[in-house]
């Protein structure tokens, strides 16, 4: 058995990322650090070894994963046999934030996310109905007023 493994394989071999290219590319767009201290971490290059024990960071915007390696693999597993493998140590405020931003849904939709979603768009075809069916609202101007005054 293997003492060290490249920490691009081991991210994809343990799932944490789709594809060995995605997990190169955060590592050279800086968002995957090894180190128990996320301030103090070192940032990692795809070519990295890793050895058991070691705290590795992955920023996923918005939030910022922390795994545990309790074994190494250069082969992807299937999911049940990922626990072997990672100890996920994301810290509560980390988990939490991302239950905010599923509560958000889409009126936190960042520009370039694509097409809302069928659900969504029932609900702000909902929400413009209502708002053009009740009272409150007057959208009958009669501009011609302004300037003959």
């Amino acid at each position: 058995m293997k003492e060290e493994v490249r920490i691009d394989k081991w991210m994809w071999a343990t799932r944490i990322f789709k594809t060995r290219t995605i997990a190169t590319d955060a590592c050279k767009k800086g968002r995957v650090t090894v180190g128990a201290d996320p301030s103090a971490a070192i940032v990692a290059k795809p070519s990295r070894m890793i050895k058991v024990g070691e705290v590795i960071n992955v920023r996923k915007p918005p939030v910022t994963y922390s795994f545990r390696v309790l074994a190494l693999a250069e082969n992807r597993m299937g999911a049940k046999l990922v626990p072997e493998y990672l100890e996920n140590i994301t810290p509560k405020d980390q988990l939490d934030l991302l239950e905010v931003v599923k509560i958000a849904g889409f009126v936190d939709r960042r520009k370039g996310l694509g097409r809302p979603t069928k659900r969504e768009g029932r609900e702000l075809s909902r929400f413009t109905q209502e708002a053009y069916d009740s009272d409150g609202w007057d959208f009958d101007f009669d501009f011609d007023d302004d300037e003959e005054s």
